[in-house]
């Protein structure tokens, strides 16, 4: 269905084009029959009047052309003053920079083309026609196209931000109107098309101004549970990073075969998260066992019997 609907399409603009093309022939065809029957004088003259008239359409064509970029220009202007009084973000600026761009230069040439008086009927049925056909076969592209709208639109996220989304995760390169590009943390860029994001689920890890870092420390059995919650309040109090505020959460979350497991949760500025994570893992497996607090290995005991 599909394909028989392209083909009808196709062969209604081609057959516009030649009627169009029949048409002008048909004018050429009258215009010498109509000249050979002129003297010199009269055929000059006549050859003058085009001159004349084809050099006022060039200068109209070029007066549009200047007049429609210098507008442009203008409405740019304007929209970059409103968007950034809005605090719009960069990306929607581009966006629609670029959308003025696109649909001036296609009123100027469609006005350019009715001042040089050619038919545009037909090329209007020929690019309806070839605009259903690549629309049709672009699909996918096109929804890619309405997420990256919808992503400028309602912003739930922006450059900058680290996010994850369709099993990727990174730091928010760019928006573009395709695709969102993430640059990973080992500096690799992964480009994640619009469409699936605006869709799907997305986390955003830089959306709040506070992070929790969780922490699981395994201490032997045996060990006293209040002297190892003590070393570490110390351990949190001795790090200004760490917030008093949610304050912090120390608790015996589960016994295991060979461990006792302590859930430690604090809470931190997003900036400082990696930082105070992988600092206090490294304070934790000092500290401990200088006060005689032991993190076991897993172990099996085996009975036999004769």
């Amino acid at each position: 269905m599909i394909t028989d609907f392209l083909l009808m399409t196709a062969a209604a603009g081609i057959e516009a084009v030649s009627d169009s093309i029949q048409s002008t022939t048909d004018i050429y065809q009258k215009t010498i029959t109509s000249i050979s029957g002129m003297t010199i004088n009269e055929v000059i003259e006549i050859i003058a009047s085009q001159i004349i008239a084809f050099g006022i359409k060039i200068f109209k064509v070029i007066l549009i052309w200047f007049i429609g970029r210098w507008l442009a220009k203008r409405l740019k202007k304007i929209i970059k003053i409103v968007m950034e009084r809005h605090n719009t973000t960069p990306s929607v600026q581009t966006f629609l920079s670029s959308l003025v761009d696109v649909v001036t230069m296609i009123i100027l040439i469609t006005m350019i083309i009715g001042v040089l008086g050619i038919d545009t009927s037909s090329f209007i049925a020929l690019f309806a026609s070839a605009g259903v056909a690549v629309g049709m076969a672009l699909s996918g592209t096109l929804q890619n196209f309405a997420g990256g709208v919808i992503i400028l639109l309602f912003r739930p996220y922006k450059v900058g931000d680290y996010i994850e989304a369709q099993g990727q995760a990174g730091t928010v390169k760019e928006i573009q109107i395709f695709n969102t590009l993430l640059k990973t943390s080992d500096n690799k860029i992964i480009l994640v098309p619009n469409g699936p994001i605006s869709t799907g689920i997305v986390k955003n890890y830089s959306r709040e101004a506070l992070r929790r870092v969780d922490f699981t420390v395994s201490i032997s059995y045996g060990d006293d549970f209040e002297k190892a919650k003590e070393v570490l309040n110390s351990i949190i109090a001795a790090d200004n990073r760490i917030l008093k505020e949610p304050e912090p959460f120390i608790a015996l979350s589960t016994l295991n075969s060979s461990s006792i497991d302590i859930t430690v949760r604090v809470w931190v500025k997003q900036e400082d998260y990696w930082n105070v994570y992988f600092d206090m893992n490294k304070e934790i497996y000092e500290t401990l066992p200088k006060h005689g607090l032991e993190f076991p290995f897993q172990t099996l005991t085996v009975n036999v019997t004769k």
